[in-house]
């Protein structure tokens, strides 16, 4: 699904990907509603929970 990623996400990234605001990424990341953590920092998405997100929101059966 989002092939063209690494394996770790910026927030910069997530916004693309979701087609959404930096606020709605930081209250998504905070919410603990997709899988992350921060460093420092820094917040660390991994790409696969990003997918799975989508999944579980779309209501879609993974292949």
């Amino acid at each position: 699904m989002f092939d063209q990623y690494e394996d770790l996400v910026t927030v910069e990234e997530l916004c693309t990907m979701l087609n959404i605001g930096k606020n709605a990424a930081y209250t998504l990341l905070a919410s603990g509603e997709l899988k992350c953590f921060r460093h420092n920092r820094v917040w660390k998405i991994p790409c696969v929970a990003v997918t799975e997100y989508v999944i579980k929101k779309s209501s879609l059966k993974p292949s």
